[in-house]
């Protein structure tokens, strides 16, 4: 046929398809004349429906708004996403703020990130390493276990600092060790201890027989004495920069003491029960009794917190009492350990974990925990809150209570006070970092006097 032959003949074919012929008329002659059709007529059809059918919109948007929408996806779909071509592939892997998003669910430390994260492929990266951190600590395989054996009696206090702890027992002794090697790196005889805490220099301990002392870390003398409380000592606390040592006993008074001296300043009284945690730490905001860098002397027995003015008045009264929210009964009461990082002070009941905003002093929330009873607080940050029960030790998600997971310890020693059992570095529960977790978890006192360690597993990228 001629082209001008063939032309005319086109135009009356097109004519008569669309204006003469029913849908199922036009669908009769298409199956016609696919059924005559041979291999390279076939091929080129294809080709022409593909384009009108499979419409490509991430082609077809501009790639800002393109980018707009995969933001509203999670994770999950996006890698589902990738599979579908290579454009696909480049423009997700491009998204930036998608992987950012899926980061920050995961529990990422996103900000400070920016400067070194500079493409959506390198977040993208990020969010892989995060969410096998994270299935690690889902499944157990995060962690491994250590024993320290030394003792040969209860150990009553645990403290942590430094990549070293310290445990005093009622063999009268204090021994210092390494975290990472878990070798005994010093012993000094003391008396028996409640609680303990030392730096470089020094060792300060609490003691059942009412009294504190502080020892030479270097030669494990005793320095100094401090010799006042008429029931046994369960919590010390100290600071360098104001020379003072804190004290809180079963007699129910708070005594702030001369670290250098030895002196009495002050006995603070209000509380009702055993006072068995005094913390002396720098607040980070302004509140209603503080200004930003100020030191705060918040103690608990308990019933309460409360918070107290720092110097040797003749009866101070406390500046704020902090109590459970709902307790009609009585019957529930703060259990270890009181938590304040300069913002919050945190603590838990069998109510849940009660959180109070430090700058107006005023309870912030409650946050229920899933399936955790009877449990103690061993730190909380903006992404995870580390608990103890009975039985394990529990990750929690702060913004929803749920839990993450649960690693079952062996039969411990636990104490009402909390003195026997600590966690280790709590940073990475602000959220995860790029580098991989190390060092200390948690530690407890065992039953035949040993410590038992969980430490974070040298884990490859790639198990």
């Amino acid at each position: 046929m001629e082209d001008k032959e063939f032309e005319t003949w086109m135009k009356d074919l097109v004519e008569t398809f669309t204006c003469n012929l029913s849908d199922t008329q036009r669908c009769t002659v298409l199956d016609q004349v696919i059924a005559v059709s041979e291999a390279t007529q076939l091929r080129h059809l294809s080709t022409k429906l593909e384009s009108l059918l499979k419409r490509d919109f991430l082609r077809l948007l501009p790639l800002e708004l393109a980018y707009y929408l995969l933001t509203w996806l999670d994770p999950t779909t996006l890698f589902t996403c990738c599979l579908v071509c290579k454009h696909w592939n480049k423009v997700i892997n491009e998204c930036t703020q998608s992987w950012i998003n899926g980061c920050h669910q995961l529990g990422l430390k996103v900000s400070g990130l920016d400067a070194e994260m500079k493409t959506g492929l390198q977040w993208k990266t990020a969010y892989l390493h995060t969410l096998r951190r994270k299935r690690q600590l889902t499944n157990g395989s995060a962690f491994e276990c250590v024993t320290l054996y030394g003792h040969t009696a209860r150990v009553y206090a645990l403290y942590h600092r430094d990549g070293k702890i310290a445990t005093g027992s009622d063999d009268q002794s204090v021994r210092l060790w390494d975290i990472a090697s878990g070798q005994c790196v010093s012993v000094i005889q003391t008396h028996t201890c409640a609680d303990i805490k030392f730096d470089n220099v020094k060792l300060i301990t609490a003691s059942f027989d009412n009294t504190i002392a502080c020892w030479d870390r270097r030669t494990g003398e005793r320095t100094q004495h401090f010799i006042g409380h008429t029931g046994a000592v369960f919590s010390v606390d100290y600071s360098d920069e104001l020379g003072l040592v804190v004290s809180g006993s079963a007699d129910r008074t708070v005594k702030i003491w001369s670290m250098m001296s030895g002196q009495l300043y002050n006995t603070l009284s209000g509380h009702t029960e055993w006072v068995t945690e005094v913390l002396l730490r720098q607040c980070t905001v302004d509140s209603v009794f503080h200004n930003s860098g100020d030191h705060v002397l918040i103690t608990m027995d308990k019933n309460e917190i409360k918070i107290w003015p720092i110097g040797s008045e003749v009866n101070t009264e406390c500046l704020k009492t902090l109590t459970l929210s709902y307790n009609p009964d009585g019957n529930q009461h703060f259990q270890p350990h009181l938590q304040f990082d300069g913002q919050f002070i945190s603590c838990v009941s069998d109510g849940g974990i009660h959180v109070w905003k430090f700058q107006t002093l005023e309870l912030l929330r409650v946050l229920h925990c899933d399936d955790i009873t009877s449990s103690a607080l061993l730190g909380i940050g903006n992404v995870f809150a580390l608990l103890l029960d009975h039985h394990n030790l529990c990750v929690v998600q702060v913004k929803t209570g749920k839990l993450v997971s649960k690693f079952h310890l062996p039969a411990y020693r636990r104490s009402k006070r909390g003195s026997s059992f600590l966690a280790g570095n709590t940073s990475w529960l602000d959220g995860f970092s790029l580098n991989q977790e190390t060092g200390l978890v948690f530690a407890t006192s065992m039953q035949d006097h040993s410590v038992y360690l969980v430490k974070w597993k040298d884990i490859e990228e790639n198990s």
